[in-house]
């Protein structure tokens, strides 16, 4: 078995029950190559870390993004816990390397393969979730993702204001909401935009921004304010 003290080093963390990190790193092809084995694989765990995932981030985008809609934290979820993802974070970690599996599946590879590393990814949260409890694996996989969050930071609310505004003029005035560059001023590396939304004809939010884009952002998220003030749903 791989040495775990230095995965549990790299995770901050260390289990009352090394046996449960253990079982999380088993993959199917080892037991089917060593069916005397007394530990079974992985992937109990992995379908228990898969639900405990899920909980984590559906609650982070809830209370983090509080601006955002139904319909958007169900996508952004679904690109946060998506089998790339995973693999990525696991390969952060070097998980790969820990992995117990069949020689046959290590000869192909098996180590870097992405449903491999997810699934042992959401093994290892399961463990972790069952050994040490909710608030220890909420801390580590939000750990775990600070990459993740931080790109979010810079695009998840910015395409849903302007998705959210162009769904309600849509529902509401039969209208596509239009964007209109209003000024452009500032040397080349310190630009700032200015830029009107317009709802049929009528200016309803004005934005400033480094980018004609975020100012289109900030003029969507203007506007919507103004039209949840005058319309109470």
């Amino acid at each position: 078995m791989p040495d775990i003290k230095e995965l549990q080093k790299t995770l901050g963390i260390s289990f009352n029950n090394p046996k449960l990190l253990e079982q999380a790193l088993v993959h199917s092809s080892f037991i089917n190559e060593n069916p005397a084995h007394a530990m079974g694989h992985n992937e109990r765990l992995e379908f228990l870390g898969d639900a405990v995932l899920d909980l984590v981030i559906a609650e982070k985008l809830f209370l983090d993004y509080p601006d955002i809609s139904e319909g958007e934290m169900t996508r952004l979820r679904a690109s946060l816990v998506r089998r790339e993802t995973l693999a990525r974070i696991a390969g952060d970690i070097r998980l790969g390397s820990y992995l117990l599996m069949g020689k046959g599946e290590e000869a192909t590879g098996g180590r870097g393969k992405l449903p491999n590393l997810a699934g042992a990814l959401e093994a290892l949260i399961a463990a972790v979730y069952l050994d040490l409890g909710a608030p220890v694996v909420k801390e580590m996989i939000i750990k775990l993702y600070a990459g993740e969050w931080k790109k979010l930071s810079g695009r998840g609310a910015a395409i849903d204001y302007k998705s959210r505004l162009q769904e309600l003029a849509q529902s509401r005035f039969q209208e596509i909401p239009a964007y209109r560059l209003i000024s452009e001023s500032g040397p080349d590396h310190d630009k700032k935009f200015r830029v009107e939304v317009l709802i049929n004809a009528k200016v309803l939010g004005d934005g400033i921004g480094k980018s004609k884009k975020l100012a289109e952002t900030e003029a969507a998220r203007l506007a919507l304010q103004r039209l949840a003030d005058t319309y109470k749903e």
